[in-house]
């Protein structure tokens, strides 16, 4: 395997595992719900977690800490309790599930990384003062000269999404998109690889990152998620992957906003980048929120933040979308960038069509080899 592709597989794969939000109209999906102890060896406080969810809240326990798996765990023989690291990871996991429990109602209002904000060890003591420049106050907003105009009423939520369908093209263009092709690179630690996003209507979807003589394949069959690379034999996704995977399908997403988030609320504008932003914040009960971020001129959405859930706490995800072409009629992001606490990368579309014939064939999980 080479450098870059070893590089990757760090970076990009796990990042597009915790891509996560959930639709609410997505269908039952198969997946392990056994409890993770048959699975993994000398369990305690996570024996009952479904073995799918062992990964992610390992994963949340690194980003939070800034540490490497083997801060806890002894290479080749994970289930050693010989470091003490580990011991004491179990004792930090029921201390906050108690905290939780007694003092938020069970939600999970405290986390590792409440205390260790990326940090081995978390900091119990304010830091001094390294000036003696007073801090700056924030500055006054200006009053209102006798006579002057009123404020202009903010607009809704509905106005803002609206705004965005039509600085898309509008609901008609946009519904006669059945299929688009797109072509690019994944940008990531300064290497380029190939990759191709095919989608169709209403939520199919495969991306395919050619690495060298490999191919790597991330789908939603309209169903179910799965993935998989040249020669290996692909693997249902987890229902939050699926999740994620769906939501990244929806090819007429505008237009689902509402349906996928029914209790969607304005927040306060924020800049992004220079760019003035009108936000919206999208809930769903029992499911994790979504934050909108959409260019107060243009109307289009610039960023979007959701979360993996994890029985540990939240992972989010920020997605930044740029450089808007128009493709038949329909703006469409030919930039979107991925950043999540441990990793990063961009994807550059070169070229998109619209309306290609594309098989159903392409978004279905391959058949099991027989031997």
């Amino acid at each position: 395997m080479s450098k870059a592709t070893s590089h990757l597989n760090r970076v990009f794969f796990p990042a597009l595992i915790v891509i996560a939000a959930t639709s609410p109209l997505l269908p039952a999906q198969h997946t392990d719900a056994a409890p993770a102890a048959p699975a993994y060896k000398n369990l305690t406080v996570l024996k009952d977690v479904p073995a799918d969810q062992i990964g992610p809240a390992m994963q949340f326990m690194t980003t939070s800490l800034g540490v490497e798996c083997a801060f806890c765990h002894v290479q080749g023989k994970m289930e050693a309790d010989d470091k003490g690291a580990k011991k004491t990871a179990r004792e930090m996991i029921t201390m906050t599930n108690e905290i939780n429990k007694t003092h938020f109602g069970g939600r999970q209002q405290i986390t590792c990384n409440s205390c260790h904000r990326g940090a081995a060890r978390p900091v119990a003591i304010p830091p001094v003062m390294e000036t003696d420049a007073m801090p700056a106050k924030p500055a006054a907003p200006p009053a209102s000269a006798p006579g002057a105009a009123q404020a202009v009423t903010p607009p809704t939520a509905a106005q803002i999404i609206a705004k965005y369908t039509e600085a898309l093209g509008g609901e008609a263009n946009i519904r006669k998109v059945t299929s688009r092709v797109m072509k690019g690179n994944i940008l990531t630690g300064g290497q380029q690889t190939p990759i191709e996003v095919l989608s169709k209507a209403p939520n199919k979807r495969v991306s395919i990152t050619h690495m060298g003589s490999s191919d790597s394949f991330t789908a939603f069959d309209g169903n179910t998620g799965w993935m998989g690379n040249t020669g290996r034999p692909a693997r249902a996704m987890s229902a939050s992957e699926s999740a994620s995977s769906a939501l990244d399908s929806e090819l007429y997403l505008s237009l689902r906003l509402t349906e996928l988030y029914p209790q969607m609320r304005r927040g306060r504008p924020e800049t992004i980048n220079g760019v003035e932003c009108e936000v919206l914040n999208g809930q769903n009960a029992g499911h994790p929120p979504v934050r909108l971020y959409f260019d107060k001129n243009s109307g289009l959405l610039v960023r979007m933040v959701r979360y993996s859930e994890t029985p540990l706490g939240r992972l989010p995800v920020q997605i930044d979308y740029a450089d808007y072409r128009d493709v038949d009629g329909v703006r469409t992001a030919f930039r979107w960038t991925l950043s999540r606490p441990n990793g990063r990368f961009t994807i550059q579309i070169a070229d998109a069509k619209n309306n290609v014939p594309v098989d159903d064939a392409r978004f279905a999980k391959p058949a099991a080899e027989v031997k």
